[in-house]
């Protein structure tokens, strides 16, 4: 594709985002950056959030997967449903109860400031690895697209690129998100859907030949997996989406700070319920892109590449004309842009207001300070990390980094369904040492489990990380009770 026109396609769509960022940002005060001054319409909410929970990686990943699994993704998507259940009705009530800006601070409530502290570090531990990860795939693609082109480094695209989210964020932060969340949300699903047409187009397909294509070819649609064998097999995979929704947006504060900004609880409910029966077409539509892909690739004579991640951008960007290549291109900027921005909004709250203990209901000159430097920090910090996972500059590697960053979301679970479910007290000063052994243990009881058997763990090593995180809440609970025993 043309380096002039990638750079025109680029610039006019962060124009837009800092069109909408100006027109959000006019009589914004330092609430509107943490808390959208608690006027977004839930609607809004429910549709943006589309976007923040498909990310760049999804957004090509999830077509690839279908090469090799099928539909049964779809498995998880349907576990969705009880995992934003359980938000609407547990935690968004005590979020809302406790007038919270960073969900965190309900760990101070429950437990105490270390437990606090340590659910807030565990976030933006894995926030920031998530966030550079996945804006270093993106900058990947821009400096082949454009900067290589000018012989401009790699360490000025990201700095740029960063510059970019900083630009439209800085002043509203998540009000501006929510809005700017609904544009992403949509330019990704066009992407989508001009793809399929661009490919129904070439094969001569109606929508009910469309329908009829993915029917056909079961190796790529199957959707349920009966057998208790089989990595795929309903059950796990359904139990496996309803944690990964409660854990992953619930106890996310990226995810819960766009809800948050809704203007009661029953508004915020309706938008996680909405996201859940949405996420289900939208989901149906990428698996469905994934069989035509593969349906295309093989009645043209291409090769699908030995990474199924690979299939959707080679396609949509090679041979489905420059209408596609342009939407492709400007929905994966959307799909990993849409992340980044609240995330680096949401890792600025949390430490603001759990490590810094900001006031967000003042509006004076210090608070505005202290919340821009923090900004300032957070986005240079993802920089750091990303020119990190260039200095390594091994796939495998960067990889397994994002999945370590994974192992942190155990104990957040862990620390939550304790809180939610006993009234035990326990020692504050002990939860930072149960948060990292559980993840430690977790890693090695997999690794001897999988060394010794034919078991493969997927997503349910996120349940045994919590687990392990519960139990030893447990332990120094007991440890409290002999203490106050003993006195």
């Amino acid at each position: 594709m043309n380096p002039w026109l990638v750079f025109s396609v680029v610039a006019g769509y962060f124009l837009l985002l800092i069109f909408i960022s100006y027109l959000t940002s006019r009589k914004s005060d330092t609430a509107s950056f943490f808390n959208g001054n608690k006027k977004s319409p839930w609607y809004l909410v429910a549709f943006g959030m589309i976007g923040a929970s498909l990310s760049g990686v999804t957004f090509i990943s999830v077509p690839g997967w279908v090469g090799s699994s099928g539909f049964s993704y779809f498995q998880i998507v349907l576990g969705y449903l009880v995992g934003y259940f359980a938000i609407a009705t547990v935690l968004l009530p005590l979020y809302y109860k406790l007038n919270l800006v960073s969900i965190y601070k309900y760990l101070a409530e429950r437990f105490g400031n270390v437990s606090h502290k340590t659910g807030s570090a565990f976030f933006l531990l894995s926030r920031i690895i998530g966030a550079s990860f996945r804006l270093f795939l993106v900058a990947g693609v821009l400096q082949l697209a454009f900067f290589n082109a000018f012989h401009i480094p790699f360490v000025v695209t990201v700095i740029v690129t960063i510059f970019l989210i900083w630009i439209y964020t800085f002043r509203s932060g998540i009000k501006t998100i929510v809005w700017t969340d609904t544009l992403q949300t949509t330019f990704m699903i066009l992407a989508v859907v001009v793809s399929v047409v661009a490919i129904a187009k070439s094969l001569n397909l109606n929508f009910s030949g469309i329908i009829d294509t993915i029917k056909v070819n079961k190796q790529y649609s199957q959707m349920f997996f009966w057998d208790f064998a089989d990595k795929h097999f309903f059950v796990k995979d359904f139990i496996a989406g309803a944690f990964i929704a409660f854990v992953m947006t619930g106890l996310d504060q990226d995810m819960m700070q766009k809800n948050l900004t809704c203007k009661t609880l029953k508004e915020s409910q309706k938008n996680v319920l909405s996201l859940s029966v949405i996420l289900i077409p939208v989901n149906l539509l990428f698996l469905s892109l994934g069989v035509l892909l593969y349906v295309y690739a093989n009645q043209s004579g291409i090769a699908i590449p030995e990474a199924s991640d690979d299939l959707f951008p080679m396609l949509a960007l090679n041979y489905f004309g420059t209408f596609a290549g342009i939407t492709f291109l400007i929905g994966i900027i959307a799909a990993a842009f849409s992340s980044a921005d609240s995330a680096l909004t949401a890792l600025t709250t949390s430490f603001s207001v759990d490590f810094m203990k900001l006031d967000i209901e003042k509006n004076d000159k210090n608070t505005k300070k202290v919340k821009t430097l923090v900004h300032l920090g957070v986005s240079a910090t993802v920089v750091a990390v990303i020119l990190i996972f260039k200095a390594i500059n091994n796939d495998s590697v960067i990889s397994q980094i994002f999945k370590v960053a994974g192992y942190t979301y155990g104990p957040l679970l862990g620390l939550f369904i304790f809180g939610l479910t006993t009234k035990l007290k326990i020692r504050d000063k002990l939860v930072p040492l149960i948060a990292i052994l559980s993840p430690i243990l977790s890693y090695f009881i997999a690794f001897l489990i999988e060394k010794h058997t034919s078991y493969k763990f997927g997503f349910e090593l996120l349940v045994m990380n919590g687990a392990l995180t519960f139990l030893g809440l447990l332990i120094i609970s007991y440890w409290k009770r002999e203490k106050s025993y003993n006195l």
